[in-house]
């Protein structure tokens, strides 16, 4: 009895598998896929290193179908995963292969009695409907196993010869890599167009991409039942791809004018604002509106939270004071205006450095996050100036990703992933340790280096 328990606890053996990625925020697939996997608890194995040269496929080993199905659920910078079957430098490399897999791995897909249909495609080449068309022939004259009825609608299983060309190598007549893969699931990139900001109920002028505030929902791992927590919450674009992965969400920000509608419209042509504009209708837009809590007018510099108060993640980003100002309200002892007894009383408010913005923002986290809860936050970069020290640190909070995206040649931001690993010990220590002097310094290098572009373009011109 005890022999035959053990035999059921072994591990499944890992079937290969191929993630086809989209050609789209290149430096964050592998982290997103990393993450769910992560969330999934499922074992896996990436390989990957030809996404560093470029391709956009990457093999990863896993036990069964169902993980890779849960996979691309979440998933939103993959297209499609298969079943690898075989893979090679050329074509007839790839027959040979499939000719030697196991019958029994291949006959439940290759019946007589099941449809198929065999989908051609390439990357970084275009190949004619005539070319592809002797790529197929080639393929089911070479392998008999193909036996079943073909079917280009509706067939039972779908198998993609796919094949890679190197992007210094257009011209070149051979593929660096060729698969062919049964057809698994595809990933979602079509929320991404549900969830646009085109048609978006409330926007402001720094509402996050749906593509980026998923991919920041994934990165928080971000699932059912989860309290979810934008302390710079703005039109709360990351609230709704938040509650599109099932988690309760609330926020925060200082600017009442724009959480109440009142704030200058950011759609071209639109003189006012409508009533009906808010973070809850946004939800409410998508059907999602069972997940909203709510939102708080606050100072995100002070903490007016319980110290009971956990969240299962922090995602969020902060203004720059670029495009928004950075803002916090002045403190009683550094107040300048006298106020008369009586009178109206409107909070005085100064700038909020940047440096100051994630100092405060990681001494939140670690106080407010659940012990293996999430921070997801961009961090705006200088090139010239920026090393693997400037990130912030604390010593709750353990570095678990950083992915850039350029924005030019000289200004990037860089999307950072950090996990509580153990609990604060006091609530007001000054335990933060960041490296605040490049990020302090952003605002004017950003500046200086639109004012050096534009001198170029003087010169250029005259």
């Amino acid at each position: 009895m005890a022999a035959r328990l053990a035999c059921s606890l072994r591990p499944e053996p890992l079937k290969r598998y191929l993630i086809q990625f989209a050609h789209d925020h290149l430096d964050f697939r592998l982290q997103e896929i990393k993450s769910i996997v992560s969330l999934l608890g499922c074992p896996a194995v990436l390989k990957d290193s030809d996404l560093k040269n470029g391709s956009p496929f990457m093999e990863l080993h896993l036990s069964n179908e169902r993980d890779a199905r849960a996979i691309m659920k979440r998933t939103v910078l993959s297209k499609r995963l298969y079943e690898l079957w075989a893979d090679g430098p050329t074509l007839t490399d790839v027959c040979q292969k499939l000719k030697e897999l196991p019958r029994e791995h291949t006959e439940p897909y290759t019946r007589e009695d099941s449809s198929f249909c065999i989908v051609v495609d390439s990357f970084n080449k275009k190949i004619s409907s005539a070319e592809k068309i002797k790529r197929i022939e080639y393929l089911t004259e070479y392998n008999t196993m193909f036996r079943g009825r073909i079917n280009l609608k509706s067939p039972d299983n779908a198998f993609h010869l796919l094949e890679y060309y190197h992007h210094d190598s257009k011209s070149a007549e051979t593929p660096e890599k060729v698969y062919l893969g049964r057809w698994i699931s595809d990933g979602q990139r079509g929320i991404v167009k549900d969830y646009h900001l085109q048609n978006r109920c409330f926007i402001a002028n720094t509402s996050m991409d749906a593509c980026l505030s998923l991919i920041m929902a994934n990165m928080a791992q971000v699932k059912e039942n989860d309290l979810v927590l934008d302390p710079f919450v703005g039109s709360g674009s990351l609230l709704v791809a938040s509650a599109h992965f099932g988690a309760y969400v609330m926020g925060t920000d200082i600017d009442y004018m724009l959480l109440h509608a009142k704030a200058r419209p950011s759609r071209a042509n639109q003189k006012a604002r409508s009533v009906e504009e808010s973070v809850y209708n946004n939800l409410k837009q998508y059907g999602l509106e069972t997940k909203y809590l709510d939102i708080l007018v606050a100072d995100a510099s002070q903490d007016m939270w319980r110290e009971a108060c956990k969240f299962d993640a922090i995602i969020t980003d902060p203004p720059y004071g670029i495009r928004e100002a950075a803002a916090r309200i002045v403190s009683k002892q550094d107040i300048q205006v006298a106020t008369v007894e009586g009178s109206p009383h409107y909070p005085q408010r100064c700038q909020y450095q940047l440096g100051d913005i994630f100092k405060d923002l990681l001494k939140f986290a670690a106080q407010h996050l659940s012990l293996g809860g999430r921070l997801v936050y961009w961090l705006p970069t200088y090139k010239p100036d920026y090393s693997e020290s400037s990130i912030p640190q604390h010593p709750c909070l353990q570095l678990e990703s950083n992915c850039e995206q350029s924005l030019n040649s000289t200004i990037s931001r860089r999307l950072i992933t950090m996990v509580k690993v153990q609990e604060c010990q006091n609530v007001y220590s000054e335990e933060t340790s960041t490296t605040v002097n490049n990020i302090n310094n952003f605002r004017n290098n950003y500046f200086k280096a639109l004012q050096q572009k534009s001198n170029v373009k003087q010169n250029g011109t005259l």
